[in-house]
């Protein structure tokens, strides 16, 4: 029996506001490339999964500055060329699409998805543990009070706080500690299949991938929601 519910943060229960590729389509407009958000969404995807795999090899917080940089530039020309932009032939603008992007990550802010609220209040009634999992380190008290979601959230488990980025299993280990639950009595949802999936797995816990935009057909092995009211249908 279901007597918690762990969920991560980014591309889960939050996105960016503006949307990311709704901001990088309007920083290639005005350096001259008509590519639409739609367009740039699965890019934005598939430079999120490199993103992960570099984290899980090695954390961005054992990174120098010099090192972080390079990776994040590697991920924009990955975003660039997925959407058919030769940063070959137009040298300057990988760095002044990257320092665009990186002015907007500063100054944006997170909103929820439509489908968290109603998921969290459904969960909330059936009397379920709810914890939030993420490797960022930081305090989200605020960010969860501010965007409403407080009241349902009972526990937050950082990387800060565990000491290791998931998909290493501090993180898990940590909530189920807090959830005082058993590994089979938790579910994991996550947008990642190498961090959310592999790393609830690893320590008991069922995961759910949440795949909104179906990115990933190819996933098999764990169910695949495309919303997270669907969430409701794994409690047993």
């Amino acid at each position: 029996m279901i007597r918690a519910v762990f969920f991560d943060w980014f591309g889960t229960l939050a996105r960016y506001d503006p949307p990311r590729e709704e901001a990088e389509s309007q920083a290639l407009a005005g350096l001259g490339f008509d590519v639409p958000p739609e367009k740039i969404g699965p890019a934005l995807a598939v430079a999120d999964r490199q993103y992960f795999e570099e984290n899980t090899r090695l954390s961005m917080r054992k990174r120098s500055r010099e090192e972080q940089v390079r990776l994040y530039a590697r991920l924009q020309q990955t975003v660039l060329e997925s959407v058919g932009i030769d940063t070959k032939k137009h040298p300057d603008l990988l760095p002044k699409v990257l320092a665009l992007m990186q002015e907007y990550t500063r100054r944006a802010r997170f909103a929820l998805y439509d489908d968290v609220t109603p998921t969290l209040r459904a969960l909330q009634e059936s009397r379920l543990v709810l914890g939030l999992l993420t490797n960022m380190d930081q305090d989200m008290a605020p960010l969860s009070r501010g965007l409403g979601i407080d009241g349902y959230i009972d526990f937050v488990v950082t990387s800060g706080e565990a000491g290791e980025d998931k998909p290493a299993p501090g993180i898990f280990l940590a909530a189920l500690k807090k959830a005082a639950v058993l590994p089979a009595e938790a579910i994991h949802v996550g947008d990642q299949y190498g961090v959310d999936v592999i790393g609830a797995r690893a320590v008991g816990v069922r995961p759910l991938l949440i795949d909104r935009d179906n990115l990933s057909p190819e996933v098999s092995d764990c169910p695949r929601l495309r919303r997270l009211t669907e969430v409701t249908d794994y409690l047993r």
